[in-house]
């Protein structure tokens, strides 16, 4: 059984490595290598037909310098996106789907094509049409870079998806909707389950999350409702609708005191002796990590408060997480852990879990705790970049992630509609 790819990603237990800047690493062999592995595959990829030339942007990226920042700090040449504080210097999909979102936003289209390109080629075998992402890739314990794991993660998935087709809406590059198209007929074969007594649902993952077939284990922040919206419209008969309405269920299901698991768990109902299977089933806590809401769980408030407030799951979502608002305002910063099923709370927090709450404080009209988060992001990004951090490690990539998108959302540069669509701050300014 594969590993659970959250459990796993690294980019949510930083650890104190000592780190060296892009220009720096590129000198390494590390990017001889993945240089090298990257011609090999690129060489592969045109023999298919899957190199592509952008078309000439109509106006350049927009500024925006915590991307840029982004850009140089974790994205090196060929599009990899690097955390560099794990022992493997790990690359995850989850790093390059969001990065891809961000490139999007930023209206970069060079990063953003880099960015896949380098994905394809080395999480994917070069052949999108058949391969899911791998999740995770960095150096072997030979000494040689490749795959780590090559079970794929299905939120970095989603993402990847939602990044290709709204690229090839907003860009007109028709190969991007190709790619993410496929990308889509994958997930819907190999990682979507039908839940007794539920429906239809995203799995973690095509492997390791099913247990006996009766037991189902589901991460609740894989499953952002403006994403879900955005595949069900790209594909009218699969499951995204479904998926999406039970999302809802789940975390109305799972949030007694307000707040979210990590994880959790499905299972069907025991037949009845005498009688059918009653085709019913139950949330229940994950057998691996219990009712503790930390990292992963940071997530669901932050798509609950990106959600449009006219889509039918918005309302529902701020009123079962109400907790983590209430718990922040009295703390003056968010926890870094929950008991879900009591509300018990430990520990304080890193500046990304104040940014990833941005939206949702917005979303709540919660102004004054709103100014005092955004103002503890803004230090701690000021801080992450300064010399004397910067000459012993990188800045911590997950907070820079969920601060992506939270100080993105709060600044204005991306918004979805009701259907999924994202509306950028560029198109009022691009032809």
């Amino acid at each position: 059984m594969s590993l659970s790819p959250a459990a796993q990603r690294p980019s949510v237990r930083p650890q104190s490595l000592a780190w060296r800047p892009r220009a720096i690493l590129a000198a390494l062999t590390l990017g001889v290598v993945a240089s090298q592995a990257h011609g090999q595959a690129q060489a592969a990829a045109a023999a298919q037909g899957q190199t592509r030339t952008a078309t000439p942007p109509s106006c350049t990226a927009i500024a925006w310098p915590q991307w840029s920042d982004f850009v140089k700090y974790f994205v090196q040449d060929d599009g990899r996106v690097i955390d560099a504080s794990t022992r493997q210097r790990m690359t995850t999909s989850e790093g390059q789907s969001y990065a891809m979102f961000f490139a999007l936003v930023a209206n970069d289209r060079a990063t953003f094509q880099k960015l896949w390109r380098w994905s394809v080629l080395n999480l994917a075998a070069a052949d999108i049409a058949h391969h899911l992402p791998a999740w995770s890739w960095g150096q072997l314990d030979n000494g040689s870079w490749g795959v780590l794991d090559t079970n794929s993660a299905s939120d970095a998935d989603l993402w990847f998806t939602y990044a290709l087709l709204e690229a090839g809406r907003l860009w007109h590059e028709p190969d991007y909707t190709r790619d993410g198209l496929a990308l889509l007929k994958q997930i819907e074969a190999r990682e979507i389950a039908d839940l007794p007594g539920l429906g239809r649902m995203l799995l973690p993952a095509p492997q390791g999350f099913v247990e006996g077939g009766t037991q189902w284990r589901l991460n609740p922040s894989y499953m952002p409702i403006p994403v879900l919206r955005r595949l069900a419209q790209a594909s009218p008969k699969g499951p995204w609708t479904q998926v999406a309405t039970n999302t809802v269920h789940l975390i109305q299901a799972i949030t007694p005191k307000g707040y979210a698991a990590d994880w959790v768990a499905y299972r069907s109902l025991p037949a009845v002796p005498g009688q059918q299977a009653s085709g019913l089933g139950q949330f229940i806590p994950d057998p691996q990590h219990g009712v503790k809401g930390s990292y992963d769980a940071i997530r669901n408030y932050l798509w609950a408060g990106v959600t449009p407030a006219g889509d039918p799951a918005s309302q529902a979502l701020q009123t079962a997480l109400h907790g983590l608002a209430d718990a922040t305002a009295i703390a003056g910063a968010p926890p870094e852990s929950v008991q879900a099923d009591s509300g018990t709370t430990q520990g304080t927090g890193p500046i990304g879990f104040s940014a990833a709450l941005l939206p949702y404080l917005q979303a709540r009209g919660n102004d004054v705790v709103l100014s005092a988060q955004l103002e503890r992001v803004r230090a701690g990004l000021a801080a992450s970049v300064s010399p004397d951090n910067l000459a012993a490690r990188q800045p911590p990539y997950y907070d820079y992630v969920l601060s992506l998108f939270g100080t993105g959302w709060f600044e204005q540069r991306y918004r979805f509609g009701d259907a999924g669509r994202v509306s950028l701050e560029w198109e009022k300014k691009c032809p």
